[in-house]
């Protein structure tokens, strides 16, 4: 493939995939119509994006108040320890799924570079459970970790990219 068609291509996925971002429910063909690509373009690129797992899934973007889930961020700084197998297997593997849905549902997952080790973020129904869960996790692994911060989110500006529809109200509180 030439070195031109190569770049034409990535622009293209790079377009296909702003415009999923934004309007991931809508129709492959009211997608296409956004990148100005026919249907089976469109269709073909999103295909292939899949396929190298650089789309992992889909999801809705919802407001977890509505649920009665408080929002919160961990930072963790590691010690020098190096994680021996088992636990490398249990942090890379293990089934995020397997914490109680009431307790806490966990978002996202980061290994950092910087001030912090490793960044989460997640749902708990309030402070003392996500100080618990916290608690808890820093127990299981205190060999490998030195210190945590706990940060609880007051409300998201944006989202996924997606700017809160909220926002007008929300305001007053900065």
């Amino acid at each position: 493939m030439a070195k031109s068609s190569k770049k034409t291509m990535m622009k293209d996925e790079i377009l296909v995939l702003t415009i999923l971002e934004q309007h991931a429910k809508e129709t492959i063909d009211d997608i296409a119509k956004k990148c100005g690509f026919s249907r089976q373009k469109v269709w073909k690129i999103i295909k292939h994006l899949e396929t190298e797992k650089i789309i992992w899934g889909y999801t809705a973007v919802t407001d977890e108040n509505a649920r009665n889930f408080k929002h919160f961020i961990v930072l963790v700084k590691r010690n020098t320890v190096p994680f021996d197998k088992d636990v490398r297997n249990e942090v890379m593997f293990r089934k995020i799924d397997d914490y109680p849905a009431d307790l806490v549902k966990i978002e996202n997952i980061y290994f950092t570079h910087g001030m912090s080790d490793l960044v989460f973020t997640f749902y708990a129904p309030d402070i003392i459970s996500a100080k618990k869960f916290i608690q808890q996790s820093f127990e299981r692994h205190n060999k490998y970790l030195s210190e945590y911060f706990i940060l609880e989110t007051l409300f998201p500006v944006l989202k996924q990219g997606l700017k809160n529809p909220r926002i007008k109200e929300l305001v007053e509180y900065i």
